[in-house]
């Protein structure tokens, strides 16, 4: 900044066209990939007493295209008691001239209820800023006051993809007298280091010159890329709530005792809701037999009450008002089950495309959702009861493959959630088809899905059957339909198996060659584009394994034989296996094609290995078949 008090042939014009954070200084490394550049970050953070912490933030972002608006809008989320102070936004053009200030004033003041929230105590700020021009820049700063310290933030880079970072700095004074925990976690692939320095009564810790991550295909969540540093606090606060997080049991006995043991009411009517169950047979048929019930009459609204959010509602109000959050309906569940004698456990969890699970090593306030765990002689019962429509004992590709913190009345134990083999992950796929001589097929189809293949599957329970039949053209459209109608869907909630029939006619399905036609093997399956990469900077992730079992049988059209027709294919290696066999029958060609992919977090070198693999499926599957008029 130009200092104030320069005279002589500095004029108030030249003050006016000072520049701040013109474009031109940021290298191309980080312009590379991004849509936005973190230029210079600044998070001081005071920690007072057991319930205070002071935010001291700043930051200034240069968006260098509309996908990181979002991004850089200044935002301010909070709630009674830890209200901003000191607000200032400015924004400046590419060279870095200043555009126009903003204070408080100009904020806007809403509930911050992204996710459909009914009842919260958390707020938003925002600065609505619609950019005219890019690139430009949005200078931004503001203190905090939090009487909560259990929620110190992890430092990390960034969190998304197609962000870079010039610098960032994350200073922590500790002035409490407790012990301040911290760990810092490298990244894997080297993609970039935090410096650590002592600093005036503080510890500092700094990222510099940080590039892009591009979304390139099956790359993993950046957490799994990113290096980053935790903080924790051996005592903390939680809007009053005092309690110890030295170790997962420490945590655990709070949890249970000031968030979960308060709302662990029942009431008469959730007696007389079990009694008149009538529930009879073993432990598992009773759990389901409850599940199923609380599913029939609650659905899912985000409520952000109680104890900073985190505390379930009571029981009782979920079952008055047939809605409830992941915590409420986890807690009234839970509540249920009590009442039947069967003991559950209410577990936290990271719910994330990519598996993240928690440091059995470093215990911290975290995670995103709640799910339910049973523990049984025949193994744990999981359950996801945000879902009206989730199968019994099943969790989604979200929830699958990690840890959870299962709060018992002991303390918190950590608990691994079920991984799906692939032939649990399974597509069955049973085609019938009339080749006809003009070019079209009909054909018959049955469809069956389990797993996390079922989990993909369930949004069509929620459709009517002309949006039905719209989605899945659109799903398979490898096919020109000409119509589609599906037919006997079911959503089996006892095994987690989607089924459904399918009646469909097809066109330009085989092409002519003189009086012969060819067309291809496969008639359904993946078609997309694989290309090479020499250049990939990211390992790549398959989350989850899975089979496909396919039998297609065609009928050829009256008085045409099979002339040619391929050899029966089988495809090994470090990413799956896939095979496909041909066999004459009468009138009939029979395929049929199995496909096994395993997960795994591959290097980035095995990449273009992957894409061969994936090419020589997409061949074999558009393989050729020849037939002609018998002379």
């Amino acid at each position: 900044m130009m200092k104030l008090w320069c005279v002589g042939a500095l004029s108030l014009a030249s003050i006016y066209y000072a520049q701040n954070y013109p474009v031109s200084e940021i290298s191309d490394v980080l312009k590379k990939n991004a849509s936005a550049v973190v230029r210079n970050e600044n998070t001081v953070l005071e920690i007072n007493k057991i319930d205070e912490i002071v935010y001291h933030n700043s930051s200034a972002i240069t968006v260098i295209n509309k996908d990181a608006v979002g991004f850089a809008i200044p935002r301010i989320y909070y709630e009674k008691g830890n209200a901003a102070s000191n607000i200032k936004v400015t924004v400046y053009d590419e060279k870095g001239v200043k555009i126009k200030s903003y204070s408080k004033s100009d904020f806007s003041d809403v509930a911050a209820n992204s996710q459909g929230t009914f009842y919260s105590n958390n707020r938003v700020m925002y600065l609505s800023y619609t950019p005219t021009t890019y690139p430009y820049t949005i200078e931004f700063s503001y203190d905090q006051k939090d009487p909560n310290t259990v929620f110190i933030p992890d430092f990390t880079p960034y969190q998304d993809f197609n962000i870079s970072l010039q610098k960032s700095s994350f200073k922590i004074i500790n002035k409490s007298g407790i012990n301040l925990r911290s760990k810092t976690y490298e990244s894997p692939y080297g993609f970039a280091s935090v410096k650590v320095a002592d600093e005036d009564g503080g510890k500092v810790y700094a990222y510099e010159n940080v590039p892009a991550i591009d979304h390139e295909d099956m790359a993993p969540n950046p957490q799994k890329i990113l290096p980053k540093v935790s903080f924790s606090l051996d005592q903390f606060s939680l809007v009053g709530k005092k309690g110890n997080i030295t170790t997962w049991k420490d945590f655990g006995l709070w949890y249970y005792n000031n968030l979960l043991t308060p709302v662990s009411v029942s009431t008469p009517q959730i007696k007389s809701e079990i009694a008149a169950l009538n529930l009879s047979g073993s432990t598992e048929e009773k759990v389901k037999k409850i599940y199923q019930y609380m599913q029939s009459k609650t659905r899912y609204v985000f409520v952000a009450l109680g104890i900073g959010g985190w505390q379930p509602m009571l029981p009782d109000e979920v079952q008055k008002k047939g809605y409830g959050d992941c915590k409420g309906l986890t807690n009234y569940m839970k509540t249920l089950l009590d009442e039947a004698g069967i003991p559950s456990y209410y577990a936290i969890i990271n719910s994330n495309s990519s598996p993240i699970s928690f440091d059995a090593d470093f215990p911290k306030m975290g995670g995103n959702h709640a799910i339910l765990v049973i523990p049984t002689e025949k193994g744990n019962i999981w359950l996801e009861n945000t879902s009206q429509e989730m199968a019994y004992n099943h969790l989604g590709y979200s929830t699958t493959d990690r840890n959870v913190l299962a709060v018992k009345p002991t303390g918190i134990e950590i608990m691994q959630t079920p991984v799906y083999s692939s032939e649990q992950n399974k597509e069955k796929q049973i085609l019938n088809i009339q080749l006809n001589a003009d070019k079209t097929i009909n054909g018959k189809g049955k469809f069956t899905y389990t797993g996390n293949q079922y989990d993909f599957n369930l949004s069509y329970s929620g459709l009517d059957q002309t949006e039905k039949n719209n989605a899945v053209k659109n799903s398979f459209s490898t096919l020109s339909f000409e119509k589609v109608e599906m037919s006997g869907f079911k959503n089996n909630r006892d095994i987690a198996a989607v089924d459904f029939d399918l009646d469909f006619k097809a066109i330009n399905y085989s092409k002519m060659v003189g009086s012969s036609f060819i067309f291809r093997a496969v008639p359904i399956y993946s078609d997309a584009t694989y290309h090479q990469d020499e250049n990939r900077k990211l390992p790549f992730e398959s989350r989850f394994s899975f089979e496909d079992e396919y039998e297609i049988v065609y009928k050829l059209p009256a008085g045409y034989f099979i002339e040619e027709m391929p050899e029966n294919g089988n495809i090994n290696s470090d990413f799956g296996t896939y095979k496909i066999s041909f066999e004459k029958k009468d009138d009939q060609l029979i395929v049929k094609r199995f496909l096994q992919m395993k997960k795994g977090l591959h290097p980035k070198e095995k990449y273009n290995d992957y894409i061969g693999f994936r090419k020589k499926i997409m061949n074999a599957d558009n393989s050729k078949i020849l037939i002609s008029k018998k002379s």
